[in-house]
């Protein structure tokens, strides 16, 4: 079995990602207190056509958004996926609910992943327990960096 990765790229647009190590350590730490191993996860950050394309043609939905999470593990606790983020959209959220977008993107990060392992954003509870996991885990993100 290869090492445990975590990767960025950028598909359709150029940014640079600051604090890479940072990241990769912090996603790493949820995905292991969540009780589950990672084998590979894939950020990808792109445009909002470029994810509205992604939208249409895999999950049959004519919408913006701001993340799409692709589970591709086979084993069960083992996450291995690709998480494709729409900067645009995390710029425009960012602005609406008045975050930074290093903090938005983060939010944004953790959401994608608390898929894998498992979280749903469907119905008033699961919303619910999605916000309060990704503000838990922000606010360690946050006291790592102090």
């Amino acid at each position: 079995m290869s090492k445990a990765a975590i990767h960025f790229f950028n598909e359709d647009l150029s940014y640079t990602l600051k604090k890479k190590t940072i990241l990769k350590a912090w996603i790493k730490s949820v995905i292991e207190e969540e009780g589950y191993a990672l084998q590979e996860l894939n950020f990808i950050l792109c445009s909002d056509e470029y994810l509205l394309r992604i939208n249409q043609q895999y999950l049959n939905h004519d919408t913006y958004t701001d993340v799409i999470t692709f589970d591709n593990s086979e084993e069960l606790k083992m996450v291995v996926g690709d998480i494709f983020i729409s900067l645009e959209r995390i710029q425009e959220n960012a602005k609406e609910f008045k975050h930074t977008v290093a903090d938005e993107l983060c939010r944004v990060m953790a959401h994608g992943t608390l898929h894998l392992l498992g979280y749903k954003d469907k119905g008033k509870s699961a919303k619910k327990l999605m916000t309060e996991k990704e503000d838990y885990y922000l606010a360690k993100l946050k006291s790592q960096q102090q």
